[in-house]
């Protein structure tokens, strides 16, 4: 095969220009170690130390924090020190991977973002070297990006969400790893999940149902604007989230809130202006059906955990109230007692199986690992029963849990 001189120096030069334009500025590089005093950012979510750091904005700043000793997250949060109102975390990189101390984030030459442990194991990156990245920065909006030449984004942080707008809780406030609910978008709802090791697989506790137009969702933005001094809209719509003051959280507790951040404000600068469960809702969406708000095994009514049951009856709750233990799966060991008049959180979003009611406790003694069964005057539901119970009076159910 023959080449020309002038093509073969076409080529060259043309991948000399490109291999030129991947490499980002020195005055755009840094290396930060974590490592020094903390910085004081109270009153600030969760109670962790923090060490902030570049890049950061008027309302935006990178930090490494830690709510346990020598485990720290990358996190963005939001919020202005001079309004004396509570900082939050709008967007971590590394959950469930914790850093050590000495830990380093690198922004070098390639273009790609790296969290790394002192001793150079990658623990989180952009995959973006070499990609013709030539900066970083955060956007008023708290979106953080790295660009190229021509201001296109070659990565963003809107697209790696963790419980801020999508996904996955957190486990606690003190516990930065993944927690048992998740938001997912399938094709005509947003479902929200609950995911248990005594359950096969994620149970639905809510869902937002759209338009029967609708055929397969592919995208989400969900906007928000004050419509007076207030009162707030908020509406649906195909892409991402827009607004810079206000973000949507799938929060530790099960619940979704929407919080909303005015620069303007002093000490009130935060406002949860959306909930998805709570105990004046007219649609028996409550707090009660948030599958852990009573812990293990409390019976709830409003909101309220204000019973535990047993086979002697209701007994007052506390937090030691929990589901009883079987020792073996032989039906000579243990029997089932009534609690009349309740509901599980899993019956509302999830179907179950025709049956009697000997049918549905036949069907359970042979299963192991099914806790309990529910029935109603309309439809008997089989499946493993989960703890926090939801009081019903005005239905015709019951539950019918094993017991030693």
């Amino acid at each position: 095969m023959k080449f020309s001189i002038t093509s073969a120096l076409c080529l060259t030069l043309s991948t000399f220009l490109i291999g030129a334009q991947a490499k980002v500025p020195v005055d755009e590089q840094f290396r930060v170690v974590n490592e020094g005093g903390y910085t004081d950012y109270s009153p600030i979510e969760y109670n962790p130390d923090v060490r902030g750091f570049q890049p950061f904005n008027d309302n935006f700043r990178l930090c490494f924090y830690n709510t346990t000793p020598n485990a720290y997250t990358l996190a963005l949060r939001i919020g202005n020190r001079a309004q004396e109102s509570t900082l939050r975390w709008v967007w971590e990189a590394n959950r469930g991977s914790p850093v050590k101390e000495n830990a380093t984030l690198t922004f070098g030459e390639d273009g790609n973002l790296v969290l790394a442990e002192a001793d150079g194991r990658m623990v989180w990156q952009t995959n973006t070297a070499n990609k013709g990245a030539v900066g970083i920065k955060i956007l008023e909006n708290g979106n953080m990006v790295i660009y190229d030449n021509k201001g296109k984004f070659i990565w963003q942080s809107f697209d790696s969400p963790t419980d801020t707008l999508l996904l996955v809780s957190r486990r606690s406030p003190s516990v930065n790893t993944n927690g048992p609910y998740s938001l997912v978008m399938e094709a005509k709802k947003l479902v929200l999940y609950y995911t248990t090791n005594k359950t096969p697989k994620p149970i639905a506790y809510y869902n937002y149902e759209f338009f029967s137009k609708i055929t397969q969702l592919q995208s989400i933005t969900f906007q928000a604007q004050e419509d007076s001094d207030t009162t707030w809209v908020y509406t649906w719509k195909a892409s991402t989230l827009g607004l810079n003051s206000t973000f949507i959280r799938l929060e530790s507790d099960g619940n979704v809130r929407v919080w909303s951040y005015s620069t303007a404000a002093t000490a009130t600068a935060w406002d949860v202006t959306y909930t998805a469960f709570t105990n004046d809702d007219t649609d028996g969406n409550d707090e009660c059906r948030i599958p852990e708000h009573c812990l293990n095994f409390g019976l709830c009514k409003k909101g309220q955990c204000n019973a535990c049951p047993s086979d002697k009856g209701l007994l007052g709750w506390d937090e030691t109230c929990k589901t009883p233990s079987l020792a073996s799966c032989d039906p000579k060991t243990f029997h089932y007692f009534k609690i009349k008049g309740a509901d599980s959180f899993m019956t509302k979003y999830n179907g179950g199986s025709s049956a009697t009611e000997k049918e549905c406790g036949d069907k359970c003694t042979r299963d192991c690992k099914c806790l309990g069964f529910s029935t109603t005057g309309r439809v008997q539901g089989v499946g493993s029963l989960q703890e926090n119970m939801k009081d019903s009076r005005e239905k015709i159910e019951f539950i019918y849990k094993k017991i030693l």
